[in-house]
């Protein structure tokens, strides 16, 4: 688990760091360019991230299939996610659009709304790159090819951070484009990571049997809809989780620029750490489902119980480093006093929720391993849409609470999802020994 886990832990991380990147950069533009980096981030995260959802799927389906030996399934399985890919990404690039439009309409405040729009416009040409990453990554993942996803991100962070300084800054005789110079670098580092792992993966094909390129190009409508029925459950849960910080972070949007950059940093912070036990819930699902493709409940129980004991001990360090030296982390993206206090407040609420937040993310994983992404998909949206963000919301601008009052209501909803995932898996994990205890019991007769 350790040896899987760490490639795709530091994927994660490489994943997020690129977001905060984009803030340290254009920190010095002050309040308002970090507020627009983060709404703008958020808001097209929260329309992707259910595209790259429905592709979570290959994480059950290709690693169950290589567990059980199908190599021609796994080639199989890449070409029906690349359709998949193709097929979403027009719908994706038109609701952002359509967002940039809308945004107007949002209530922002006037010294962010014009660096957002242009920011999220031009954030939309990665959509596909960003889609054909995911496709191949957990295509690769989930055959236990996982050094290369690390490398793609490390080589991507490296271009995104070099065009940055680049672009915002107008250094090398490039124009001065602010923060949306910051928008048009992360769009040049998603286009090279996804060109990188599709080089990967025909250097790593040739001469195998059954061949990559021996695969039939016929779409099979029976594979997309089991894709679409394994895929669909867990673009909802992850759309519904992402969506939330997305909701909560346009709510703050209507406060001071104070308030939204203070929300923006914590929000960064608080979700690099979540990005290790997102790496664990990869690395558990993919090892779940090895097992249970090959017939050994025993091992994929192992496995699960290992992935949680993993990102829970994690969270819990976090959680005592965000309650230790909050200033330290959030003096990091800036100097500004109002931004430093608020932020430090926000980082006790996320001390208070790291653990819990830990235990769902990696119940997801090991659950998918079991292909069972729709409990998932059902807690998040109780937990999150149901009590979370109305509580939040009542809290911001019902009491006057403000920020702080946001975080507390996103706190409560990600404490109610990681017991409820974590009974879930117990529950679903205990009745596939049952059932494999039973079958062995039949044998024996």
């Amino acid at each position: 688990m350790f040896a899987l886990a760490v490639p795709v832990v530091l994927a994660e991380l490489g994943w997020m760091a690129m977001g905060v990147v984009d803030t340290l950069m254009v920190g010095p533009l002050g309040p308002e360019a970090i507020g627009a980096v983060g709404i703008g981030s958020s808001l097209f995260t929260a329309v992707v991230i259910f595209a790259m959802g429905l592709l979570l799927g290959l994480d059950t389906l290709v690693s169950q299939a290589f567990g059980a030996g199908r190599l021609e399934d796994c080639h199989r399985w890449l070409l029906h996610g690349v359709a998949m890919s193709i097929a979403v990404a027009l719908p994706a690039v038109l609701a952002l659009f359509g967002i940039v439009v809308l945004l107007a309409h949002w209530g922002l405040d006037p010294a962010v709304l014009p660096l957002t729009q242009p920011y999220l416009r031009t954030l939309t040409w990665s959509v596909i790159p960003l889609l054909m990453y995911a496709t191949f990554r957990r295509y690769l993942q989930g055959m236990h090819v996982v050094r290369p996803v690390m490398i793609a991100l490390v080589a991507a962070n490296i271009t995104n951070a070099v065009m940055n300084w680049v672009l915002i800054y107008g250094h090398l005789g490039a124009p001065a484009l602010g923060v949306r110079g910051s928008a048009w670098a992360t769009v040049i580092a998603r286009v090279a990571m996804a060109a990188y792992l599709l080089v990967v993966i025909v250097v790593r094909e040739r001469g195998r049997r059954p061949g990559l390129f021996e695969t039939p190009l016929a779409i099979d409508p029976a594979w997309m809809r089991r894709l679409v029925t394994l895929g669909f459950p867990a673009a909802a849960q992850i759309s519904l989780e992402v969506g939330v910080f997305a909701a909560a972070t346009a709510l703050a949007g209507r406060l001071a620029p104070t308030a939204l950059a203070s929300h923006q940093i914590a929000l960064n912070i608080a979700a690099c750490a979540f990005m290790v036990p997102l790496g664990i819930a990869s690395a558990g699902a993919v090892r779940v489902g090895h097992a249970i493709g090959r017939g050994d409940v025993t091992a994929a129980e192992r496995a699960g119980w290992t992935a949680l004991l993993f990102g829970t001990v994690f969270m819990a360090c976090t959680a005592l480093l965000f309650v230790s030296a909050p200033r330290v982390l959030i003096g990091a993206f800036t100097t500004d006093a109002g931004v430093l206090a608020i932020g430090s407040s926000l980082l006790l609420v996320a001390a208070v929720f790291q653990l819990f937040d830990g235990i769902q993310g990696v119940a997801t994983g090991v659950l998918r391993g079991l292909g069972d992404t729709r409990t998932p998909m059902l807690w998040n949206l109780f937990a999150h849409w149901v009590i979370g963000l109305p509580l939040g919301y009542a809290l911001c601008f019902g009491l006057g609470v403000g920020v702080v009052g946001l975080w507390w209501g996103l706190s409560s909803g990600l404490i109610i999802c990681g017991v409820a995932l974590l009974v879930a898996w117990t529950r679903r994990i205990r009745a596939h020994t049952d059932d494999e205890h039973s079958r062995r019991q039949r044998s024996a007769r």
